[in-house]
Formats: C-alpha cells, structure tokens, sequence
C-alpha cells in the first residue's frame, strides 16, 4: 500500500469489500469469515469508523494476534498482511472453502456490516455455493415401498443393458440412489426424480411445460402440453412435441425415404437434456419450458452456469450442478461424454447449414434456435395469393412457395425430395403456379434461380 491507496480507502469509507477498526479485538475474525464468505476485502486496523487514522504499535506480536484470529476460524483463513507506517492492512481473499465461521457463527458481508447468518441463510448460501447437491439429498420422510416405481427401473436396467444380479436395493445403492438408514431403504433425489411413481407429486416444479405459439411472441397459444413423466420420460415427450411442431422434409436414397427435421434432432436433444440434467431444482418457482415460435425455439431452465464456471469457459468445461442425474443419464445414452454437449449442439447447426444456437445463462440458462422460415409462411403465402387469383392453392403448390421462400435457388429435385413428391408432380404444380402468374423462373435450370411474385 502507499499513502495514495490510503488516502482513497480513507475518503471511500466502510463498504462491502472494506473495514476500519481502531484496534485488534475479538469481533475481528467475525469481519475476516465475513469477508472470506463473500468477496474478500481488506481490513484496516489503527482506523475508527470517521475514516481517522488513530494508528496502532504494529509490532510481531500483534501481527501474530492477527494470524492467530484468522487460524481460529473453522475451516482457517490465510491472511495477507503488510504494514504502512502505524496502520495494518489485512488482506482477506474471497474463501475457496465455504462456509467459514468463528466462534460466535457465520457470518456475511452485507453492505459495510458483517451480518449473522440464520438457519435458513446458510442452508441457502450452501445451496448456492454447490456445496449441498439437490439429487443427493437422503428422504428419509419418503417410505420406499410406497413411492418406489419397479416399472421404471425395469426400463432403465433394459435401456442400460444393466443386468438384475443384485436385489432391488443393492442395485439402487449401486447406482447411488438409495441409502439404508437403521437397515431401511430411503432414496435420494436423484432416485425419486427417476425411479418413483408419479414424482412431479413430490416436486411440482420438476415438470416440463410445452408450448406452440402463434407467431414470435408469448400471445397466442396454440397447442399446450405439460409432463409430469420421471426425467427419461419427460425428455422423450419433449422431443416428441418439438418433432410434432417443427417441419420435417424428406430425403430419399435410393428406395428410403429419410425424414429429416428442420431443426437438427441431435441438438434439440441434448438442449432438453442439458436443461433436465443442469437445472436448479432447488428453485421452486420456475419449470422447464420448451417453446415453439414461428422464427425460434427456445429451452429454458432454472439456473444460470453453475458456481465455478465463469462465461469464458462455457462450452470448454463441464461442471455439473447435478451429479448423479448426470451419471445417471450418461448411463442410458443421454450424455455422450461430460462437457460435449454444447460442442454437439453447434456442431449439427453448422453441418446442417443452420445458423449457430444462442445461448444466455443469467440467472437462466436458454438455448435459442432460429429457424430459417415460419412453418406457416407456405399457407400464409398461399392465402394472401389466392385470394388475390380469387381462389384457394393446394396444400403442394403452398409447401412449394414455402421451399421456394426458402431457399431461391432450390431444384425441382431437391423440392421433391424434400417434399416426398415425384419430380413430374413438382413440374405439374410449379406450371399451374407460373400460370397463375404467382412464380416466375430466373436463368438457366443450373444456375437459375425463382421468385415469387406477390
């Protein structure tokens, strides 16, 4: 420190990461877990609280007085300290080891205080440090053979090929949901979320609620639908309502026909999979919500990065809010490898020419895809133009002007493969449309390409 430094700690006064004290007594452990429960901050002994400089005899043993305050909160609290002139600036750094505490509690900056945590502050303060995992949590309060859903592990031991050579509960121990309390079976959370009947009774926020649209605004809705399956369940229904609401074109080789969804299906999975398996189900007020828009559609979850995983390392590390939900998931197929889904996402847009998949994670996390064209422009376009012509389109005349508004350079090939349709009947619909007047044909058949005219 130099006397600049003072002089602007001086004129700045108490705050949050601050504190003045005249002398070295014993609420000065409560400032030092105070600060290495939030921040860090720095503490100046030989100052009162009017910002003087009163200074202090900074001898040895007063700076071992110091250490030993600081040695004495549980877990200890290393320190920095360095002398300037007859002050002590003590240097607490943000702690790695939360929650710290002295011998009167817990304590956290609020402000320019240090304030005592009660019951419910440490229990949220730990939930929010990660140091209290949701799915780990034991239920004693949950009598196994009243909640216990055998049908589900049934069908999770066939979807894990793993094979019934222990009995029910040491198979559950084993894959870390069930603990026996005074030889007892209880569940973790983890085990209810997956292997219990009915557990959206038990946590009425663990549902997924799906909504269709009209439009790109939360308006009008237009189809509905909320799950209250175990997590697999609800991941497969929720694929299925995107599938049912996103076009699908077609591709044929040779004597196949290949569905193929406007949104690759990879990423839309393991968005939803992300969202199941890193959501914060201690947060109560908020679900999961899969929304279908005309230009977008958006997954969002409960919960920002976890802790210890700052912006700039999104999509490089992995840190997983919940740890056995994410085995548990890995296991059956649903994470290929920790920390590779945000690659996988990216990687199946781009190959399939689509733009890249936006993500915001502020007190949320959202995956936000863009699709390229409203799944009812077609119809739109075919309204607006036949009731200019004085009559209706067909419904292949109006997925042609969809593909056409798509992508003006498409073939007649690809519009039939995309569409399941011959190349004859494409040729048939697209003349009756040039005679309409409503597509016109620019260039050659290689290099060409069409507009509509509206």
């Amino acid at each position: 420190m130099n006397r600049v430094e003072l002089e602007m700690f001086l004129s700045q006064g108490e705050g949050y990461k601050l504190e003045f004290k005249e002398n070295v007594n014993s609420d000065l452990s409560k400032e030092m877990v105070a600060f290495a429960n939030s921040s860090g901050g720095v503490i100046l002994i030989g100052v009162n609280d009017y910002s003087e400089v009163v200074g202090v005899n900074n001898t040895n043993v007063l700076i071992s007085k110091i250490q030993d305050h600081a040695q004495n909160c549980d877990p200890s609290i290393s320190v920095f300290i360095d002398r300037f002139e007859d002050i002590l600036v003590v240097n607490v750094p943000v702690g790695a080891n939360k929650p710290y505490r002295n011998s009167k509690g817990f304590f956290l900056r609020n402000g320019a205080n240090s304030q005592k945590m009660t019951t419910t502050d440490i229990t949220e303060f730990l939930q929010s440090e990660g140091r209290v995992r949701f799915d780990e949590i034991i239920r004693d309060d949950q009598d196994f053979e009243i909640v216990f859903d055998s049908l589900a592990l049934d069908a999770y031991l066939q979807q894990t090929s793993i094979t019934r050579s222990l009995d029910t509960p040491s198979l559950l121990r084993n894959l870390n949901v069930l603990e026996l309390i005074n030889e007892k079976p209880f569940l973790n959370n983890a085990g209810l979320l997956l292997f219990s009947s009915n557990p959206t009774n038990r946590f009425f926020h663990a549902t997924i609620v799906c909504a269709l649209y009209k439009g790109n605004e939360k308006v009008t809705i237009l189809d509905r639908k909320e799950l209250v399956g175990n997590l697999i369940q609800n991941i497969e229904d929720a694929i299925l309502f995107l599938k049912k609401h996103l076009n699908l074109q077609y591709s044929i080789t040779g004597t196949r026909r290949e569905e193929i969804l406007e949104i690759p299906e990879v990423a839309l999975r393991e968005a939803v999979v992300n969202a199941v398996c890193h959501r914060n189900y201690f947060e109560k007020g908020a679900n999961i919500m899969i929304e279908v828009f005309d230009d977008r559609v958006e997954i969002t979850n409960p919960g920002g990065l976890p802790k210890g995983l700052s912006s700039d390392k999104f999509g490089k590390l992995s840190i997983t809010r919940n740890p056995i939900i994410a085995n548990l998931l890995q296991r059956a197929g649903y994470i290929e490898k920790m920390g590779t889904g945000i690659s996988r996402m990216r990687n199946s847009m781009s190959e399939a020419k689509l733009p890249l998949p936006e993500f915001d994670f502020d007190g949320f996390f959202i995956t936000r895809f863009f699709r390229l064209v409203s799944p009812r422009l077609g119809e739109k376009l075919g309204e607006k133009l036949g009731e200019k012509l004085g009559e209706k389109l067909t419904k292949s005349q109006n997925s042609i002007l969809h593909l056409i508004y798509s992508n003006s350079k498409i073939t007649i090939v690809e519009m039939a493969s995309q569409l399941g349709l011959s190349t004859t009947a494409i040729e048939k619909n697209i003349t009756k449309l040039k005679e309409k007047g409503l597509v016109i044909r620019h260039g050659s058949a290689k290099g060409g390409y069409w507009t509509i005219n509206s």
